[in-house]
């Protein structure tokens, strides 16, 4: 029954509904659990000023979880700028990783230059959990534009982390573009990386868009098998005509037989009538 009042609430003007709400928000008694997390809700149903302020207080105050994440979650909905400094405050002061970990999420369904703002900020905050801050650096990657992929872009040699530096690749490929298409390549090239980090960066690369004739012509350039071995498998993952030639070029003449055999085995499974006559070529070869 008082579950039903509280909705009753939504009738009401909100004026004369608030203040029930901020008196409902304000017990500590166990029994008032389940209407604190309707009751907060209800306050982002409403547009008046201070709805920012009355959820930020629930989510630094309440000692229910649940209400907590209910009132960060709800704040992701008031699209105000002051709603992005109630999710940017939650993010330097709170110590709750799963807190921070809804208000990253939060953020990121703001479009604002200020929470975009606030999320550079956080992913690049040293001390706070590693997760929120892989989750930042993906949704910075999710919006596409230009300032962010500069700051990712700027963002990888400062990081220590590998997973956090997997991300940012992830995330560079996922905008596309020119310039990280360039960048990945960058990184694709660069013998101070680690393998399994070029390896990576040449996947995205590839998955990004970037030019075949790029990727093609990257081949002559390096010179670990791991690394051409992962090119030959990125050209596998291409539909142009150039990938399948340069297939079929390292297929029949490269020096090194196993980078042949793998070439080979993606050529089985085009269904491209050229890869059928090379396979029946070599088979036939005296």
């Amino acid at each position: 029954m008082k579950v039903a009042a509280l909705n009753a609430l939504l009738q009401m003007d909100e004026a004369r509904a608030r203040p029930i709400l901020r008196r409902v928000l304000a017990r500590r008694d166990t029994g008032s659990v389940c209407l604190r997390r309707k009751a907060v809700f209800l306050v982002a149903q409403q547009r008046a000023d201070g709805t920012e302020d009355i959820l930020l207080e629930s989510v630094r105050t309440d000692p229910d979880p649940e209400v907590q994440r209910q009132a960060v979650f709800w704040l992701s909905q008031v699209g105000t700028d002051r709603a992005v400094n109630a999710l940017d405050s939650i993010l330097r002061f709170s110590k709750d990783p799963d807190i921070q970990d809804k208000a990253v999420f939060a953020l990121s369904q703001h479009g604002s230059p200020r929470a975009q703002q606030a999320l550079r900020v956080y992913s690049e905050r040293a001390g706070v959990p590693e997760a929120a801050r892989e989750k930042a650096i993906f949704w910075l990657g999710q919006s596409g534009s230009a300032e962010n992929g500069a700051f990712l872009r700027s963002l990888y040699g400062r990081l220590k982390s590998q997973d956090l530096k997997k991300k940012v690749v992830f995330s560079l490929s996922q905008m596309g573009g020119p310039e990280n298409g360039k960048w990945l390549l960058g990184v694709a090239r660069d013998t101070s990386q680690g393998i399994e980090m070029r390896k990576q960066a040449l996947f995205w690369a590839g998955q990004a868009g970037v030019p075949i004739e790029e990727l093609t012509g990257l081949y002559a350039q390096v010179a670990d098998q791991a690394m051409r071995e992962q090119l030959v498998f990125v050209y596998s993952q291409r539909d142009e005509p150039a990938a399948l030639e340069k297939l079929i070029d390292i297929a029949r003449r490269d020096p090194n037989p196993e980078l042949r055999k793998r070439a080979l085995f993606w050529l089985g499974q085009s269904e491209d009538s050229r890869a059928v006559q090379v396979l029946q070529e070599i088979i036939e070869q005296p």
